[in-house]
């Protein structure tokens, strides 16, 4: 999905999406772990994109991983059996909604209903921050040129009709699905 030129692009992004929390004496084992399979754990506030997907995080010791779908509960199933203990492994999959928002609007657009401050100075390229939008939990995270933005599946439909209307002043070009692929080549973290 290529940005559009004026205006706001809304796609639905399927991934799995696996959440791992370290546990406390072994949060060093983890990061060896991550790094074994490919996957390098961003500091909170940070995500970053590697082979297999794109990780952040948003909370001390905790990562939520983010690839291309695969069977159901299988990328959880492998971080599982893979981490001998050394972290809970959480399938959200079906827990959490991801959309991929560009175009030069966005963040004016978001601010309408974000408590962050989403200039691209205080929120570069390869930040993600957990907030409240529109009376609904929600991520963001910055790619380049758009934002990545998770949300729980129970409200996914409320915020994306809030996106669908709140982007409507501005142009809005509903997208067909954005891969995780896509997300990975759009990031320069």
């Amino acid at each position: 999905m290529s940005a559009p030129e004026t205006g706001i692009a809304l796609a639905p992004c399927p991934a799995d999406l696996v959440e791992l929390v370290a546990f406390r004496e072994r949060a060093g084992d983890l990061g060896q772990l991550a790094a074994e399979r490919g996957v390098r754990l961003p500091g909170p506030g940070e995500l970053v994109a590697g082979p297999e997907g794109l990780t952040l995080s948003v909370r001390p010791g905790r990562w939520l991983l983010l690839s291309r779908p695969v069977a159901a509960g299988e990328s959880a199933r492998r971080w599982a059996e893979a981490s001998r203990g050394r972290c809970a492994v959480a399938d959200l999959s079906s827990a959490v909604a991801a959309f991929l928002l560009r175009g030069p609007a966005v963040g004016e657009m978001l601010a309408r209903a974000c408590r962050l401050d989403l200039e691209p100075r205080a929120f570069p390229v390869g930040r993600a921050a957990a907030t409240i939008m529109v009376q609904v939990p929600a991520i963001l995270a910055r790619l380049t040129p758009g934002m990545l933005l998770l949300t729980p599946a129970t409200t996914a439909l409320h915020l994306r009709e809030w996106l669908v209307q709140a982007s409507r002043p501005f142009g809005l070009a509903l997208a067909s699905d954005a891969t995780v692929s896509e997300l990975c080549k759009e990031s320069s973290t």
